[in-house]
């Protein structure tokens, strides 16, 4: 009996300590469990790529950029955007790589990539809100749109010239000049007739190899061709053929200086003018020949060595925005502009030449507005993207 009553005493002990001791763990295990209930997922995701998330910061698998955290808004926040993204009128659907592909339905790429919506509202003209914070984060910097002095220089090879097809059309329409001239007082009028049309084509032929209507002018005074076309005659001057490329043929112009180096002759420098720009592009290399008088300093240059050549351009003042400022779609070139309250504008505009890291501006822009050069397409991924990231699927779980 005594027995009995020690067991149970041991059972009612062990009973009560249980109690001292489990209540607090298991208080503390459910405000641990409370708290991680409560707390909110973090999720991130590549700016790029935005259907890839993550729970934890990382790297993109696909382009190797880092992974931005997503800004959760509260929930009534949430609730009220919701509520205003129905209210609002969907305009059209744009591709989320490339803002010029539209679609007037949903729509996905060939990639699986989701088209996203543009509203009535972000249609409207008010500007994409990116806070400080985040604008650190993708590396937002800014330049300002302003009057610059524009200059561009132009690098290209060259050979001095050893030409004597043009040597010897110039023979020949000399040589035409002087007959149309004995026979000036003919009364027969076939002979000249056929003398003028010998004439008119030598010409021609002078102008398709390059000269100018100047220089054929000064060759019929001049009376003679110019040996130094393709003998090493002791000569002022000699006459240099550079190589320009469809791209910068808007810069050249007759009477543009031009420095040149020749090869043989390392740290040498001859000066001279451009004289002539040839009137057909050579379609196999898209480029046009031009034609530098060059003065023959000591008499070094010779037929057919190789220059360098370096032709400086002075555009002038002009309205210009930095070129990182500049997003090409292929059908049309924008700017995001820098408004009020970290606010950011997607401008179109039409550019001119491009000249030392800067686009002159010919529409789209007013001095002293600020563009962004760098960050900008993430800003514009930021504001296309949105509902492709709230619905994107998780990854790296």
């Amino acid at each position: 009996m005594k027995m009995d009553k020690r067991n149970i005493l041991i059972v009612l002990l062990l009973i009560a300590l249980t109690a001292v001791v489990g209540v607090p763990l298991i208080a503390k295990k459910g405000v641990h469990d409370g708290h991680r209930a409560g707390a909110a997922k973090e999720i991130y995701y590549c700016p790029m790529h935005p259907e890839f998330t993550s729970d934890r910061p990382g790297d993109c698998p696909i382009c190797g950029m880092s992974l931005v955290k997503k800004e959760e808004a509260p929930a009534a926040e949430s609730r009220d955007t919701m509520s205003k993204d129905r209210a609002k009128k969907i305009l059209f659907y744009r591709h989320p790589m490339r803002p010029d592909v539209t679609s007037p339905v949903p729509n996905k790429d060939d990639m699986g990539m989701e088209y996203v919506p543009v509203y009535e509202e972000e249609d409207a003209g008010e500007g994409i809100l990116i806070s400080l914070e985040k604008q650190q984060s993708i590396g937002v910097k800014q330049d300002s749109v302003m009057k610059r002095r524009l200059t561009h220089q132009i690098r290209t090879v060259g050979r001095v010239a050893y030409d004597p097809e043009l040597f010897v059309a110039q023979q020949e329409y000399l040589q035409a000049l002087k007959v149309q001239e004995s026979t000036k007082d003919s009364t027969i009028p076939l002979i000249k007739e056929q003398m003028g049309s010998f004439v008119e084509a030598a010409g021609q032929k002078l102008l398709l190899l390059g000269m100018s209507p100047t220089q054929i002018e000064e060759l019929a005074a001049q009376g003679n061709p110019q040996s130094n076309l393709y003998l090493p005659l002791d000569q002022e001057t000699v006459w240099v053929y550079m190589t320009i490329y469809e791209y910068e043929m808007s810069f050249i112009k007759e009477g543009l200086s031009v420095e040149i180096e020749a090869i043989a002759f390392p740290g040498e420098t001859f000066e001279g003018k451009i004289s002539a720009i040839m009137p057909v592009l050579d379609a196999m290399t898209r480029s046009v020949k031009v034609r530098a008088e060059i003065k023959n300093t000591h008499k070094l240059l010779k037929p057919d060595m190789f220059v360098n050549a370096k032709i400086q351009i002075d555009l002038g003042e002009k309205l210009a925005v930095p070129q990182d400022a500049v997003m090409d779609t292929g059908e049309r070139k924008i700017v995001f502009v820098a408004a009020a309250e970290n606010r950011f504008q997607a401008r179109n505009v039409r550019l001119g030449s491009k000249a030392g890291g800067f686009y002159e501006v010919l529409e789209g822009l007013t001095s002293g507005e600020r563009v962004v050069t760098s960050g900008n397409f993430l800003i514009d991924s930021e504001s296309r993207l949105q509902s492709a990231i709230s619905g994107g699927h998780q990854h790296g779980e």
